[in-house]
């Protein structure tokens, strides 16, 4: 019988604490191989998915809550930013191109992105990598929809369907206002991006202006039907003037019906601009960035923002805590190993007759040294390889929750150098707890044992 299969008969004879020992040491190679690949990947993630925009335009209270709302539809923006404003902002500088987009309204959940045709062709969800379209085209007039990769998947959505929009947050499938005079057809379906775009539906300036112009009356109509009616021909008179600007008459839901040629200035409102400088071919970079960013800050009723510096700031606030998840995963690996070495330890007081045994057939001191360190570094190995196929079934559910939510698509493996080093730390912190078992068989005294046998 060869060395080796001496390890294995010994971890079999101990098969429950050899299980505990190889659960622990799995359980915390996960958890650190899953922290490692998801803090990677999301912010790889995060920086793909802010896009090839040099400078956002918003009216959020901070540059970041603006990129986050504006790029990665965390919430809808609480202000807007009148056209005439936009209309200023987009001709008062030779920009390479610019896009406006208003945010707040939403299909079953799912974020409805009202914008220009602009946004299809110039703006690029992930720099280098322009929009594609699985099916269809983009929308040419009001009350027509792109749907996102996710979104169609999400919904069942095909070529010619018709939807119908809510005015209101996709925080919630409930409780929004929707507007069936205005269905919209869908007439393209987008190709996967990996980025937050792909959970969102996207359709005209106009598609959104017009719902909200439909909210706004409403509201007013139920305000002056609340109202005392003190002079009937006053208010006749008042609602005709008001009926040349816009129809009021309810369809059979009873919603208030506008057109796009019914809109006032109040109801032309943009969230964000997205805003790209000229470069030189091949290159990212602009000499007249800082400049415009200084100039554009001046201005106390917008926030203006650089994508992917917000983005580096973002990491830079949560980078703290990612350490302590980290060290919380080491803390448990620590543990485990220390649990291999009170398994082991434990154990040898049972097996000292066998070991004296084996030193009396001719085995070495040395060589009882080295099968205990074996025994420590296989459980270590097992555990390693048991960790790293939970990191695939976790860093996979893990992936899909955050595409589901927040439309990143995270790789949910870490990389083979990755895998190999914490495997490699597992099997060694596992022999290093090996160390004083295996010096308590190497000094086992041969003949007080031998004696003890009957």
């Amino acid at each position: 019988m060869n060395d080796f299969s001496i390890v294995l008969r010994s971890l079999r004879t101990r098969l429950l604490s050899t299980t505990i020992s190889v659960a622990s040491v799995a359980v915390a190679v996960a958890l650190l191989l899953v922290l490692l690949s998801l803090r990677e990947s999301a912010t790889q993630a995060f920086r793909r998915g802010s896009g090839n925009a040099h400078l956002m335009v918003g009216a959020d209270a901070s540059p970041l809550v603006v990129v986050l709302n504006g790029l990665f539809y965390a919430n809808p923006p609480a202000r807007a930013i009148p056209w005439a404003k936009s209309s200023d902002i987009r001709s008062s500088f030779p920009w390479a191109w610019s896009v406006a987009t208003q945010l707040g309204d939403s299909y079953r959940g799912s974020p409805l992105v009202a914008t220009e045709q602009a946004f299809f062709t110039s703006f690029e969800p992930v720099a280098g990598r322009p929009f594609q379209f699985r099916s269809g085209k983009a929308f040419d007039q009001p009350f027509q929809v792109v749907v996102g990769s996710e979104a169609a998947a999400l919904h069942g959505l095909r070529l010619g369907d018709d939807i119908v929009t809510t005015h209101g947050s996709w925080g919630s499938r409930e409780g929004g206002h929707q507007h069936e005079s205005h269905p919209c057809e869908v007439v393209g379906i987008l190709g996967p991006t990996g980025s937050a775009h792909d959970r969102a539906l996207f359709t005209a300036l106009e598609t959104s202006w017009v719902i909200h112009a439909e909210e706004r009356l409403e509201r007013e109509q139920a305000s002056e039907a609340a109202s005392p009616d003190a002079d009937g021909g006053d208010h006749a008179g008042e609602n005709d003037d008001h009926d040349d600007h816009v129809d009021h008459e309810e369809n059979g839901h009873g919603h208030v019906h506008v057109e796009v040629d019914d809109l006032r200035d109040e109801d032309r409102l943009v969230t964000d601009i997205l805003l790209r400088l000229p470069t030189r071919a091949g290159s990212d970079a602009s000499a007249a960035m800082q400049a415009q960013y200084d100039r554009l800050r001046r201005d106390p009723t917008i926030t203006v923002a650089q994508p992917a510096q917000e983005v580096g700031k973002l990491f830079a606030i949560v980078g703290s805590i990612d350490e302590i998840l980290l060290a919380m995963a080491v803390a448990v690996l620590v543990s485990s190993g220390l649990g291999i070495l009170l398994s082991l330890y434990n154990s040898m007081e049972m097996r000292r007759r066998h070991v004296a045994i084996l030193r009396v057939l001719g085995t070495s001191a040395g060589r009882i040294f080295g099968m205990v360190l074996a025994e420590a570094a296989l459980i270590g190995l097992m555990g390693a390889v048991a960790g790293v196929i939970l990191t695939a079934i976790a860093g996979t559910v893990a992936s899909e929750i955050v595409e589901a939510r927040v439309g990143l698509v995270l790789d949910a493996m870490p990389t083979i150098r990755t895998i190999i080093a914490v495997t490699a730390g597992a099997v060694a912190l596992s022999m290093l707890a090996g160390i004083i078992p295996a010096l308590r068989a190497y000094r086992t005294p041969i003949v007080h044992h031998l004696g003890a046998i009957d």
